[in-house]
């Protein structure tokens, strides 16, 4: 089973040993998630004068010191190969005469990002989705919420399933994660509100091994316009000549500086924002030119003319927001987690590629490299007949929700994003995240949701309830505010725990690397927070 629609989940599934049958599950029938939105493209070194060896120089400079060198080897290896694979199975990249066309984007010291226009998300995830449907193996599943993972001797052998008017368990022999990240935790993120976590905290629960999760990448230029989205506007159009400019007209500082690693730029914003008072800065087009902005980036034009905004002629308002989260569940080379049976890729894994701090672009072609890592995936025998439903007895769901509970619950969600943007956001300060560690669990006790939720949480494998349309309406709000009180609480438990500044974790009471913290950050259910080496 494949938990996940963007490009991870749906390129895990392609690779998958075609002899496996292959569910492929997916929450939202609207088909949104974050590799849908990505504009920049991916990263592989297929340039004359790029190479394999630049690449993994410039990816290990980004994640400054916590990324593991054998991913990181793994990526940079196998990139080319699989934008190849793309091109065969058809993905329309821009092309420079014969060659692919390539740009340059923050911390590349060459242009290897590739792209379809400023849509390549878009291109990728609907060309995979074109190919799964073509897939005899493999059944998707659209409109059905994965609640937990089903534990046997300490593997992992399946999952609860809330789909259509039923819950119930269902048994595989291995589950892969590729559930996506965690921006929507933050009140300012670039991500769908379906990024909250969910993987991670489905992993947790189940005691596999999380890594790293107070390293988040802040994206610095995501537009902030009243009443609009935080849409992303590419730092490729940076790399084209697009300036910075402060209130004043002026540039943000020298042309350079613009293509800095993004956690050191977006804090040059949040710093020239707090001392003028600001709430946004502005991001100029005009240098990059009326033709080669249609050409290459249509979509952010049509957007922000959209919006009524004019791209061509005056500047855009930005500030950074929650962009991408490089920790998550802790996978080795073959996408594999500390539970038996239990996969990750893409974003809810920390595959070691990106360390501290990952470098543009490279997140598409890790979900395109680790997904491949599947292609020799063994699942885990099952007995079929074991706590199964043969009778195919149904019972009513025996549950009630009190009416202000899902109103508090809301209220909660708010409050909650707030705090993990104020406290977990692009600066941070030790005693506010101790702070606001117990203002979290402050929450998580007065929802008490766990209890509330009891009748779900304590379903045993072979039952199997039915669920009203009401009932499921008011569960999967609550479901989803008992995952995101977990998840922030995980990540200000991190963000804490690390007494330094690396990456994207930068802490104005702590604001320089320390030698003994290069190490990676691990949480386990039931176990004190702890550190491990890298490479190891």
């Amino acid at each position: 089973m494949v938990v996940g629609g963007g490009a991870a989940g749906l390129m895990a599934a392609l690779e998958l040993p075609k002899a496996l049958k292959v569910l492929l599950l997916c929450r939202d029938s609207e088909l949104r998630s974050a590799s849908r939105w990505a504009q920049g493209g991916l990263a592989a070194a297929v340039g004359h004068d790029d190479s394999p060896q630049l690449h993994r120089a410039d990816t290990l400079e980004a994640g400054a010191g916590l990324c593991e060198p054998a991913a990181v080897d793994l990526l940079v290896q196998e990139a080319p190969n699989c934008v190849e694979r793309l091109l065969q199975l058809g993905l329309p990249l821009d092309r420079d005469g014969s060659q692919l066309s390539t740009t340059l984007e923050a911390a590349h010291s060459r242009r290897r990002v590739l792209h379809a226009q400023d849509q390549t998300g878009r291109a990728l995830v609907e060309l995979l989705e074109q190919r799964v449907r073509q897939q005899t193996n493999v059944c998707w599943l659209q409109g059905g919420l994965v609640l937990q993972l089903w534990l046997e001797s300490n593997r992992c052998c399946g999952l609860q399933l809330l789909f259509g008017a039923q819950l119930g368990w269902l048994q595989a022999g291995a589950v892969v994660l590729a559930t996506g990240g965690g921006g929507d935790l933050f009140a300012n993120t670039t991500n769908p509100s379906t990024a909250r976590g969910d993987g991670v905290a489905m992993a947790w629960e189940a005691g596999a091994v999380l890594r790293d999760l107070e390293f988040v990448q802040f994206h610095p230029t995501a537009l902030m316009h009243p009443g609009a989205p935080h849409f992303l506007l590419t730092e490729a159009l940076r790399g084209e000549g697009a300036r910075l400019l402060q209130s004043n007209g002026e540039t943000l500082g020298a042309h350079a500086s613009e293509m800095l690693p993004r956690d050191q730029l977006s804090r040059a914003m949040v710093r020239e924002m707090k001392r003028t008072k600001a709430q946004r800065l502005w991001l100029d087009l005009q240098p990059v030119g009326a033709t080669k902005l249609q050409q290459q980036f249509p979509m952010i034009i049509k957007r922000c003319q959209q919006l009524g905004l004019e791209p061509l002629a005056k500047p855009l308002p930005v500030a950074p927001a929650a962009h991408y989260w490089m920790g998550g569940v802790a996978t080795d080379l073959k996408a594999a987690t500390s539970v038996q049976g239990l996969y990750a890729v893409g974003e809810v894994a920390s595959s070691g590629i990106h360390g501290a701090n990952r470098l543009a672009s490279n997140s598409l072609s890790e979900c395109l490299v680790m997904a491949r890592q599947l292609k020799d995936l063994t699942p885990i025998s099952i007995n079929a007949a074991a706590n199964s439903n043969s009778d195919n007895n149904v019972e009513s769901l025996d549950w009630q929700c009190d009416a202000n509970l899902t109103i508090t619950a809301q209220h909660a969600s708010k409050k909650l994003q707030q705090l993990c943007w104020q406290v977990a956001g692009v600066e941070r300060w030790g005693s506010s995240l101790r702070e606001a560690e117990k203002q979290a669990k402050g929450l998580q006790n007065l929802l008490n949701l766990d209890a509330k939720l009891k009748t779900f949480l304590a379903q045993k494998p072979g039952q199997l309830y039915s669920v009203s349309a009401k009932q499921q309406e008011k569960f999967e709000l609550l479901w989803d505010q008992r995952q995101r009180n977990l998840v922030s609480l995980l990540l200000l438990q991190a963000a804490a725990f690390r007494t330094e500044s690396r990456g994207g974790h930068f802490r104005r009471d702590a604001p320089l690397p320390l030698p003994y913290w290069c190490r990676h950050s691990l949480q386990k259910r039931g176990d004190n927070l702890r550190t491990a080496a890298v490479g190891l």
